[in-house]
């Protein structure tokens, strides 16, 4: 018997050893700016989207993934930390650079390399592409000190990382108020930013293939900046979707008539300039042209990303490597009078989110389970094989990655600025509104069985579905303020 468990403790410790010599999976994390789920993978009849699509044959898709916070630094905040906003500063875009120091080692990318992950992030991964917050976001201070072994933006014709995240064709930066919100430019793909960024990220993948080896696998962030305003692609893009049916119906495009969470999208219309005046709420044709270039922009981006993952592929990287697409929220065109993010409706909350892992089970079988961006956090950590991190807000995936109809773990939650919160179950989202003047806080209620559009409220016709919604939001704190 005595010889029995020494034997037995030896095959323990030998399959020990085993799992700890066995290379630990690269992670490529893509992630885009301002997507909505117009992809073909997503059912969108007139999506040209061909290289992302064929990732979601490969991959997992979630059809029901919702982020924490619809503007890009507060979104991607929630995304590195794995937890919801819990200060009001990380529901704004600057929550990463006024939070980290509370939050920073135990970052998303910081962990990685604190289990010996070389660190990479290229483009736009946190708020400000290349990591830096200083004048024209190409000086120090960093946005997020420790994580990264490299945080950087690719040499382009534009100057800085600002005018590069707003840029246009060969090196004009945007003129805030004044330049245009889309541009078709007659010439390459390299006449804007996403092109540089796909050829420096395969240029590092080069490089990653030359130098690296099993003691150091790596997290590769990279950040495209398509379809953010402004909707700037070379004109193929655009000749590929001029005769695209993108109109929405008056019912859907029409401001709500109840207290809502409706504004003046003033992205769109205070940081660009409209010709004439020109208005999409009152001009079909404008409304077509902003869509149309919106969607082109989309090819353009998905074509850039179809290169990173041929090479991922030619350079024999991809068997040992997680490959993460997702958005930071989704995008309004029209929608509830609305051009923009900045809301807690589903076409802002809603964004892709693709997980392809080496030996994943039932690829291309995609998952209705609804998801949060919290959650990708500690599903890399396994997928990884990484100690957990305590305190997170998010779930591991890896049930839907094995099994694509397992089902929700928990309802979604969104957080916007005055104090505005959500919560999205399968069928109902309700989102909690501030009170104005002497009314009670108001209440959005939409029911997506019946109505998937959110054209009507049902908050006065359905309290007990009001009440239960409201029991479960009060289960996560909102976030304080100083």
């Amino acid at each position: 018997m005595k010889l029995f468990f020494i034997f037995l403790t030896f095959l323990a410790i030998s399959f020990g050893r085993l799992i700890a010599s066995e290379p630990k999976p690269n992670v490529l994390f893509i992630a885009v700016d301002d997507l909505r789920n117009d992809l073909g993978a997503y059912g969108v009849p007139h999506a040209q989207t061909p290289h992302l699509d064929a990732l979601a044959q490969t991959s997992r898709v979630f059809n029901r993934h919702y982020v924490q916070v619809p503007t890009c630094g507060a979104s991607r905040c929630a995304l590195l930390r794995g937890k919801y906003p819990s200060v009001a500063a990380q529901v704004g875009n600057e929550g990463i650079a006024q939070t980290y120091r509370e939050w920073g080692p135990q970052s998303l990318p910081a962990v990685f390399r604190q289990n010996g992950y070389k660190t990479l992030a290229l483009g736009k991964i946190t708020h400000h592409p290349g990591g830096l917050t200083g004048k024209g976001w190409a000086e120090g201070p960093e946005e997020l000190p420790g994580a990264w072994d490299r945080a950087w933006i690719p040499n382009g014709p534009w100057k800085t990382p600002e005018s590069i995240m707003h840029g246009y064709a060969n090196g004009i930066a945007r003129i805030p108020g004044k330049s245009p919100p889309w541009q078709s430019h007659d010439g390459p793909d390299e006449a804007y930013p996403d092109a540089w960024v796909a050829a420096e990220a395969i240029a590092t993948l080069q490089q990653l293939k030359q130098t690296s080896t099993q003691n150091q696998p790596w997290f590769f962030g990279v950040g495209f900046f398509k379809p953010h305003l402004p909707f700037a692609a070379p004109k193929k893009w655009h000749d590929l979707h001029v005769r695209d049916g993108l109109e929405l119906s008056p019912a859907v495009a029409a401001k709500p008539s109840w207290p809502s969470g409706w504004h003046n999208s003033s992205e769109f219309r205070s940081n660009y300039g409209h010709p004439d005046r020109l208005n999409p709420d009152t001009d079909a044709s404008y409304a077509r042209q902003m869509r149309i270039a919106y969607t082109a922009s989309i090819s353009y981006m998905d074509a850039q990303i179809g290169r990173v993952l041929a090479a991922l592929n030619e350079l024999g990287m991809a068997e040992n490597t997680v490959v993460v697409l997702w958005s930071d929220h989704g995008f309004l065109l029209g929608e509830h009078g609305i051009w923009g993010k900045h809301c807690l409706y589903d076409n802002a909350i809603r964004s892709p989110l693709m997980i392809r892992y080496p030996n994943i089970v039932k690829p291309g079988v995609a998952c209705d389970a609804t998801v949060e961006t919290v959650d990708v956090f500690p599903t890399l950590l396994d997928l990884c094989h990484l100690p957990s991190v305590p305190g997170l807000d998010g779930h591991s995936l890896m049930n839907h990655l094995k099994d694509p109809s397992a089902a929700s773990s928990k309802p979604a939650h969104s957080f916007w600025t005055a104090g505005q919160r959500s919560i999205r179950t399968e069928r109902w989202r309700l989102t909690v509104l501030p009170a104005k003047g002497d009314l009670a806080t108001p209440f959005e209620l939409f029911d997506y069985q019946t109505d998937p559009q959110e054209t009507q409220n049902h908050a006065a016709s359905q309290p007990a579905v009001v009440e239960q919604l409201l029991s479960m939001l009060e289960n996560i704190p909102k976030p304080t303020r100083p």
